[in-house]
Formats: C-alpha cells, sequence, structure tokens
C-alpha cells in the first residue's frame, strides 16, 4: 500500500505579515494511521524540500500525541524535510492520495495545475482521495471526467464558515471553504464546529476540520482495503 500525502509550499497569511503553511496535527495523525497499517508514505509539495509549517499548529494548544510523536520521530521529520516535488509525482504510483490542510493550501494547491490533473486523474484511476480541513478547497477546479466540477452532486465537507469566523480570518483568506464547494455543486455538511465530521462519496473522502484528520484518514485505508479483497 502506497500513500501520497501533499502539503502546501504557501508560507504567507495574506496581507497579514504572520505565517502560515500546513496544519501540523492535519500531518501527523493520518501519518501514523497510514504507517502503522504498514504503508509506504511519500510527501509532495509544490516546491518540494521541506514545506512550511503554519507556526500556530505548533503551539501547544494545539499538540497532541501524534505531533509530539511526529516532532520525536527521525524518519517522519527526515521526510519532512525533503519532500518531493509534486511535478514529478504520478498518481499511478499510489493507492491512496491525501491532502492536510492549514490555509497555506488555499493559495497555492488550489491553483496548482499539477495538484488539479493529479486528483482528476488518481479519482478517474480509481484510487482513494482525501482531504481534510482547508484542504477540501483545493477541489475548487478540479473537474470531472466529463468536464463537471468533481465535488458536484457529490457529498464533501470542509472547513465551516463559522469556523474561520471563529479564527479571525474570514476577511484574509482568498475564500472559503465552504462556500466554494457549494458554489461548485458539492452537497455539502457539516457537524459541530471543531467537531469530528467526515464525508464518503465513493473514493472521495472529506474531513471537516483538524479533529477530523484521523477519521477521514482511517476511512480511506479502510475504504482502500475493502477494494482490494
Amino acid at each position: 500500500m502506497k500513500v501520497l500525502m501533499i502539503l502546501t509550499s504557501h508560507d504567507t497569511l495574506g496581507n497579514t505579515g504572520k505565517k502560515t503553511g500546513f496544519w501540523l496535527e492535519e500531518l501527523a495523525a493520518p501519518y501514523y494511521v497510514f504507517q502503522d497499517a504498514g504503508a509506504e508514505i511519500t510527501l509532495a509539495s509544490p516546491k518540494g524540500g521541506r514545506p512550511p509549517l503554519d507556526p500556530k499548529s505548533d503551539e501547544p494548544d494545539f499538540q497532541t500525541a501524534d505531533t509530539h510523536r511526529f516532532e520525536a520521530d527521525e524518519a517522519a521529520m527526515a521526510a519532512l524535510g525533503t519532500t518531493a516535488k509534486l511535478a514529478d509525482i504520478s498518481h499511478a504510483d499510489y493507492d491512496i492520495v491525501f491532502y492536510p490542510g492549514g490555509h497555506g493550501p488555499l493559495w497555492d494547491l488550489t491553483e496548482d495545475r499539477n495538484s488539479i490533473t493529479l486528483i482528476e486523474k488518481a479519482y478517474e484511476a480509481g484510487k482513494v482521495v482525501a482531504l481534510v480541513c482547508h484542504a477540501p478547497g483545493v477541489l475548487r477546479d478540479v473537474k470531472a471526467a466529463d468536464g463537471t466540477p468533481l465535488v458536484a452532486g457529490k457529498k464533501v465537507t470542509g472547513f465551516k464558515n463559522t469556523e474561520e469566523d471563529g479564527v479571525g480570518l474570514s476577511d484574509i483568506v482568498p475564500y472559503l471553504v465552504e462556500n466554494v464547494l457549494k458554489e461548485k455543486d458539492g452537497v455539502y455538511s457539516s457537524g459541530p464546529d471543531w467537531g469530528i465530521h467526515v464525508v464518503q462519496e465513493g473514493n472521495l473522502i472529506t474531513g471537516q476540520n483538524p479533529a477530523s484528520s484521523k477519521d477521514a484518514a482511517q476511512l480511506a485505508l479502510t475504504t482502500f482495503q475493502q477494494a482490494a479483497k
């Protein structure tokens, strides 16, 4: 079982002067769901090398057992420091494609042609595609084989407008994930703010927020395992 995890290369939080990037828990928790199941994991990003970590996600209030485990894991940290370039990646080499969130993907992965093409080809090939928190926003310009938005008519979730309001960034981000999924005719649903909410539409899996990342990864794993029987 081979898993591709795609991280942002974007580190600037709009015009705030603050930094952003990927959200640590959304990488760490799924990483160990896959690793502990025996998966071979590849990390990739648009620019390659070390992707930017959202510094807020490394604050004590947002640390978890998985984030501590990841930061103490020499092999994991080495992999994070040497991510592959997305342009060099083929969907055909992987069984599961997983996108952690953080605000960074809203700026780069949403418009990254390599990312868009990879998702389109992976989905069409029946690979499991999972995205959590802000990452479902990168589906904005992804098309189905018939040219319609991939999310059209499909059950999806992602970071809620009220959650973005809660972190005070609704006027900073380039778009709101919930709005974009609805505008593309996705059948959007959500649970309580900051609660676990994961939905599945075939081989497309989305999670609402950081708390949903482990469950989204577990569902992606189970979906692949059941299909492989």
